[in-house]
């Protein structure tokens, strides 16, 4: 077909506009990503050792967390943004900082709860062991997590991939500006009501191929972690 076509010229081409708009999509949830697993990550190892009251409806919530709409959190961020609202003194609203807010904050869950169920998991395994041997809290959430370390890995792969993937939240706070705001998925929306097919289907072959890749990796980690599968060829011995 013509379209698929001009789609696949379009992304063999190096067309500018459709690869700024890849580079600002990747750019916006890799900041996101990295921002949840920073904060993610250590709350997760630690909720997945400690054990204290309310620690039940915590884990719930976070659950829960898991379901929100993306539209649903771009509203709130909204809101924080705004020029009434708390956060409108930083004049982010329809900008960068705005659209990697608001995507952290839908990946958040996601890198907590990954994390806290791999290390809670750990911990019933070994953490007695470690206890005997004086680790606390903290030194078993870490080490724990460390040897967890590939299954974490597999978590901010899966956050980064629904980070990338989502247009709720972007399209809510930062506006779909051209050369600005744009990314991948509103980008999507815009040129397919507009009518113009190729560079929308264009957009979505790029973004298919980094949420499968991104799936795939994360599958491949997960196997490496359960001995399943080796990074590279291992030579026989002489």
């Amino acid at each position: 077909m013509p379209t698929f076509a001009q789609a696949w010229a379009l992304v063999h081409g190096g067309d500018a506009l459709l690869w700024s708009t890849v580079t600002r999509s990747i750019a916006v949830s890799g900041s996101a990503t990295a921002l949840a697993c920073l904060l993610g990550l250590p709350l997760g190892a630690w909720l997945g050792v400690v054990r204290f009251a309310g620690r039940g409806a915590l884990v719930t919530l976070l659950d829960g967390l898991l379901a929100v709409p993306s539209v649903v959190v771009g509203l709130l961020v909204y809101l924080l943004l705004s020029r009434s609202g708390p956060l409108g003194f930083l004049g982010w609203l329809f900008s960068f900082p705005a659209m990697v807010l608001a995507q952290t904050l839908l990946v958040l869950p996601v890198v907590v709860n990954l994390a806290r169920r791999a290390v809670e998991q750990a911990e019933r395994d070994h953490g007695e062991q470690l206890q005997v041997l004086g680790a606390g809290a903290g030194w078993r959430a870490l080490l724990l997590a460390w040897d967890e370390r590939h299954v974490l890995l597999s978590a901010a792969l899966l956050a980064f991939s629904r980070a990338v993937a989502e247009v709720g939240a972007v399209m809510v706070v930062g506006g779909n500006i051209e050369g600005y705001t744009r990314v991948m998925t509103t980008a999507i929306a815009l040129e397919t009501s507009k009518g113009d097919l190729p560079l929308a289907l264009a957009l979505g072959l790029v973004l298919l191929l980094v949420v499968v890749g991104l799936h795939a990796l994360a599958a491949l980690a997960l196997r490496w972690a359960r001995g399943g599968v080796r990074p590279w060829p291992q030579r026989e011995p002489a």
